[in-house]
């Protein structure tokens, strides 16, 4: 089987790196550091899940997460916002979007593995 490609979108190279490091021996990880970056990626390659980060510069995660709801190639590719946001009322907003779940940093090395195998 191959590996899963997976769009990890954050702002702060410090998970940029840490999720690489967890997912890097399961998973192909292209990393972009802002909703515009991801966009970008997605017109070069499809994924198989997409993780982004809620507040970032030049695009935000809710920003991103609409933008490739609304393409034909990634509007049924799971996309989970992980971010520091416990707000019912943000985490609303990302459902109404189409978030396919909802992860708060910081998050459990062992289970991100094993939620996206879920996943995909």
């Amino acid at each position: 089987m191959p590996r899963p490609k997976i769009l990890y979108v954050d702002d702060a190279l410090s998970m940029r790196k840490l999720v690489d490091l967890v997912l890097q021996k399961t998973c192909d990880v292209t990393l972009a550091e802002h909703g515009q970056a991801a966009l970008d990626a997605l017109d070069k390659t499809r994924f198989d899940l997409i993780i982004s980060d809620v507040n970032m510069p030049v695009m935000d995660g809710l920003t991103f997460l609409k933008a490739a709801r609304e393409r034909k190639d990634t509007h049924f590719t799971p996309i989970l916002m992980m971010t520091t946001e416990t707000g019912d009322e943000m985490k609303a907003q990302g459902r109404a979007l189409g978030a396919t779940g909802w992860l708060v940093k910081p998050f459990d090395p062992e289970t991100l593995p094993k939620l996206i195998q879920k996943l995909i």
